[in-house]
C-alpha cells in the first residue's frame, strides 16, 4: 500500500484533465486516506467530479473530495432506511460510547466523525483517521479493543441490555486480542514465540489456511489469554462511561438532535459541554441610510456620480 507520498503522486495522475478547485490540497487528501490504494484513490477523484456534477459546480472543490473520502471508505449514506426511534436512540448511545472511550484513551486512533446516520450496512459509525504506521504497540492495541467494546458498555449502561449491533465490535476484538497472543508475543504467559503457522495452499480453489503447531492444553491457555485481554479492557470501558456518564448523556442526546458531529465539535462538546458556534453564512447586510420623503427637510444630497456629457440631439 502506498505511503503518504505514494497517495499525493496517485493524486496527482487522476486529477490532471480535471477543473480542480483552487482550495484542494493534496497533502491534506493524502493525509485523510491512509490504507487506500491505487484504485481507492480513482474511484475518489471520480466520485468526487461526479458530485461536483451534480451541484452543477464549475470546478472540484475540497468539500467534494471530502464527502467522496466518506463514500469510498464508509458506504454511501441511506437516510431513506426507514429505522424506529427506539433503534435510533440505541444507535445515539453506542455510537458515543466509542467516540467517548477513544477521546479518554491516551493511545487511541483519532476520531474524525461519529454519526448515526445509516451507511452501507451500519446504522451508524465511529470514523477514525488510521496512521501509516506499520508497527503498532500492546498500548495501542489494548485502547482499539476498549475503544470498539465503548459501543457495547454504553448500551449495557443506559438499557442493561445488549443489542446485536456490536457483533463486528465483538469479531474486530476477538481478532485483535488473539493476535496479540498467537502473532505478536504480547502475551507474558505465552511467551514471545508465534503459534500456527499460515500456510499458503498453491492449488486452485484453495484457500490460506492456518496450521495448528500447538496442543490442546496450548489452545485452552490462548483462550484463556484472549478472554483476560479482553475482560479486562471491557472493564475498563465500563469504568470510563460510568466516570463520564454525563458526558454519554450529552453526546448521546446532541447526536439525536443533529445525526453527525465532526471531530471539533465532539471535543468541544466534550470539554465545554457545548458546540462551537456556527460560522456566519453570509456577510451581515450594510446598514443603507433611508431616502428622505418628498418634501421632507434633509440634509442629505445625493452623491456626486461622473458621468460622461449627454449627447448633442441629432
Amino acid at each position: 500500500r502506498p505511503d503518504i507520498r505514494g497517495r499525493e503522486a496517485i493524486f496527482r495522475v487522476h486529477m490532471r484533465g480535471k477543473p480542480i478547485a483552487s482550495d484542494v490540497r493534496i497533502n491534506v487528501l493524502a493525509k485523510a486516506t491512509p490504507g487506500f490504494v491505487g484504485a481507492d484513490i480513482e474511484n475518489t477523484v471520480n466520485e468526487a467530479a461526479i458530485l461536483s456534477a451534480r451541484r452543477n459546480k464549475p470546478q472540484i472543490a475540497m468539500a467534494e473530495f471530502q464527502e467522496a473520502i466518506e463514500r469510498v471508505q464508509l458506504g454511501p449514506e441511506r437516510r431513506s432506511r426507514v429505522i424506529s426511534a427506539e433503534e435510533r436512540e440505541v444507535t445515539a448511545y453506542h455510537e458515543a460510547g466509542h467516540a467517548i472511550v477513544s477521546h479518554l484513551l491516551p493511545h487511541a486512533l483519532t476520531m474524525r466523525k461519529v454519526t448515526i446516520i445509516p451507511r452501507g450496512m451500519a446504522g451508524g459509525l465511529t470514523w477514525y483517521l488510521e496512521d501509516d504506521m506499520t508497527m503498532a504497540t500492546r498500548s495501542k492495541f489494548k485502547a482499539r479493543i476498549c475503544t470498539a467494546l465503548g459501543g457495547r458498555v454504553a448500551e449495557d449502561i443506559v438499557y442493561g441490555e445488549i443489542t446485536t449491533g456490536a457483533s463486528s465490535d465483538l469479531r474486530r476484538v476477538t481478532q485483535i486480542a488473539r493476535s496479540m497472543v498467537t502473532e505478536y508475543g504480547m502475551s507474558e504467559l505465552m511467551g514471545p514465540r508465534v503459534y500456527g503457522q499460515k500456510q499458503e495452499m498453491v492449488f486452485l480453489g484453495r484457500e490460506i489456511s492456518e496450521s495448528r503447531d500447538y496442543s490442546d492444553a496450548i489452545a485452552e491457555q490462548i483462550d484463556s489469554e484472549v478472554r483476560k485481554i479482553v475482560d479486562a479492557e471491557l472493564e475498563r470501558a465500563f469504568d470510563l462511561l460510568q466516570t463520564h456518564r454525563d458526558k454519554l448523556e450529552l453526546v448521546a442526546k446532541t447526536l439525536l438532535e443533529v445525526e453527525t458531529l465532526e471531530a471539533d465539535e465532539f471535543i468541544s462538546l466534550m470539554e465545554t459541554g457545548q458546540l462551537p458556534p456556527s460560522p456566519p453564512t453570509s456577510p451581515p447586510p450594510l446598514r443603507s441610510r433611508s431616502l428622505p420623503r418628498p418634501n421632507e427637510e434633509s440634509d442629505w444630497e445625493p452623491p456626486a456620480v461622473d458621468l460622461p456629457p449627454a449627447p448633442a440631439p441629432a
